[in-house]
């Protein structure tokens, strides 16, 4: 029995699989309804992600849902409201269940980040106004936050 060696532990891994846009809308309002001369664009950014198993063995999907809206500081008229939903499709093996959840809500939206932020730009632009280049998102902290407030609402019962 001495002999028996222990079964190797197997690295995580990750491959993309796909990405795409679920879902856009982009409404140039300021277009619509004249532009005012003196504008000075008050930018705000909502995140929120969701992650969900898909019928394939391993294999996960990943969304990144995104409300900007852009507002001019001097009369808070609305200047554009963009919504994109964008989803990585991923292979994931060897992550132990307990880790799962994490991976995919900061590992996933880490990788195909970056592609969402280039379609946010080239919109924008595409739209009349200045490519506006996403800040990186802390995805660690993100679900931090959302584990501490869920913990917070719902707190553990003591048993009787």
């Amino acid at each position: 029995m001495a002999d028996e060696q222990p079964a190797q532990v197997q690295p995580p891994s990750m491959r993309v699989l796909g990405q795409y846009i679920r879902d856009m809308s982009f409404e140039n309002i300021m277009a619509q309804q004249g532009a005012p001369s003196d504008v000075q664009p008050d930018v705000q950014v909502q995140v929120n992600l969701d992650a969900k198993k898909r019928q394939g063995d391993h294999q996960y999907e990943t969304s990144i849902t995104l409300k900007v809206t852009s507002k001019n500081k001097g009369d808070d008229k609305m200047l554009f409201l963009l919504e994109l939903d964008y989803v990585g499709i991923f292979n994931i093996e060897n992550v132990p269940d307990d880790q799962l959840h994490p991976f995919l809500m900061i590992e996933c939206p880490r990788m195909i980040f970056p592609f969402l932020r280039r379609i946010v730009s080239d919109v924008t632009r595409d739209g009349g106004f200045p490519p506006l280049n996403l800040e990186n998102i802390d995805f660690l902290s993100m679900y931090r936050n959302e584990v501490a407030k869920r913990a917070q609402e719902n707190p553990p019962k003591a048993d009787a």
